[in-house]
């Protein structure tokens, strides 16, 4: 399946050091959102979409069977790099695919 410009990519991949990285700075905002505090924010998989930056959509295991999915904007460089918590989807399971939200 090619990937289309602008599409979020079609295979999750294994969340990294980076992905990782990117859930541990967003975690306060996603806890404000959320109305609750998670002991476990243990990023598991990931798509990307490219815009004026790229979107990550991210599966975040919170404990238990539990997990939640970001999605988290990273700027362009130009426009500072930052990171913006775009959405949270709460009450999710390790077998629901990651999708855009």
């Amino acid at each position: 399946m090619e990937r289309k410009c602008g599409g979020i990519s079609p295979e999750a991949k294994g969340a990294d050091e980076n992905v990782q990285q990117i859930c541990d700075e967003v975690k306060p905002h996603v806890e404000q959102k959320a109305g609750k505090t998670y002991d476990v924010f243990t990023a598991k998989s990931y798509k990307t979409q490219i815009v004026a930056g790229t979107n990550y959509f991210i599966k975040v295991h919170i404990g238990g069977d539990d997990h939640i999915h970001l999605r988290v904007w990273k700027k362009l460089p130009c426009y500072g790099g930052d990171l913006e918590l775009s959405n949270i989807q709460v009450s999710k399971s390790t077998h629901d695919p990651i999708e855009y939200f």
